[in-house]
Order: structure tokens, then C-alpha cells, then sequence
């Protein structure tokens, strides 16, 4: 048999060492790979709640649409109203007077009975 005492002493400072370069190695490619899963878990993560708040606009949207209207609602509709009234009233009182009418009046005021009498036959028909 082979004696065990012939073994060299340095046999088990090698074998710790290599034992030791193997297990740091794993440990930083699991590090790496950690940090991998976890960037792949925070883009899911991301995107799960960019879904999540899309949906949320479309049911408030749903919602909205086919709630009854309120009291505070008309009320913003008829001052939107209001407002676009007074625009247009502004904006017809910039329009130039209308020619067919000014042609008319021109001519009752300048004219004599005949006139008058073409637009008191124009009165009751319209």
C-alpha cells in the first residue's frame, strides 16, 4: 500500500485554492446573473404599470360617458353658451351691413309712392 505520509504538504493549500478561485468565480457570475434578472424584472415591472395606467383611463373614460349629467355640468355648458353667443354677436356687429337690404332702403327713401307701395305689398307676405 501506498504510504500516506509521502503526500506533500502543499497537495491541500492548492486544492483550498483552487476551491476558493471556483466558488468566487461562481459567486460573481451569480451576482451578474442577479442583476440581470433583476433589470428584466423591473422592465416587466415597468411595463406592467404603464398597462395598468392605460386601463385605468379607459374605464374612467367608460365611466365618464355613461354617467348621467349633473347639475354642475349643464351649468358649464350653458356658460360655454353664453360665451360663444357673445362672440357671434360681436362678430355679426363687425360684418358689413347686407346690400340687398341697403339697395332697399335706398331705394324707399329716394323713391316715391311706387316704391312705398312695393314694399307695403312685401310687408304682409314676406
Amino acid at each position: 500500500m501506498a504510504d500516506r505520509g509521502s503526500t506533500p504538504p502543499r497537495l491541500p493549500d492548492a486544492v483550498r485554492e483552487a476551491v476558493e478561485r471556483t466558488l468566487e468565480a461562481t459567486r460573481e457570475s451569480a451576482q451578474t446573473t442577479r442583476s440581470r434578472a433583476q433589470e428584466a424584472v423591473d422592465e416587466i415591472v415597468r411595463g406592467a404599470e404603464a398597462g395598468a395606467g392605460a386601463v385605468r383611463e379607459r374605464v374612467r373614460g367608460a365611466i365618464d360617458e355613461r354617467r348621467p349629467v349633473t347639475t354642475d355640468d349643464l351649468r358649464e355648458v350653458r356658460a360655454e353658451l353664453r360665451a360663444i353667443r357673445r362672440r357671434l354677436d360681436t362678430i355679426e356687429e363687425r360684418l358689413p351691413a347686407r346690400r340687398s337690404g341697403a339697395k332697399r332702403n335706398a331705394g324707399a327713401a329716394r323713391g316715391g309712392s311706387a316704391a312705398r307701395g312695393r314694399a307695403a305689398a312685401r310687408k304682409p307676405g314676406k
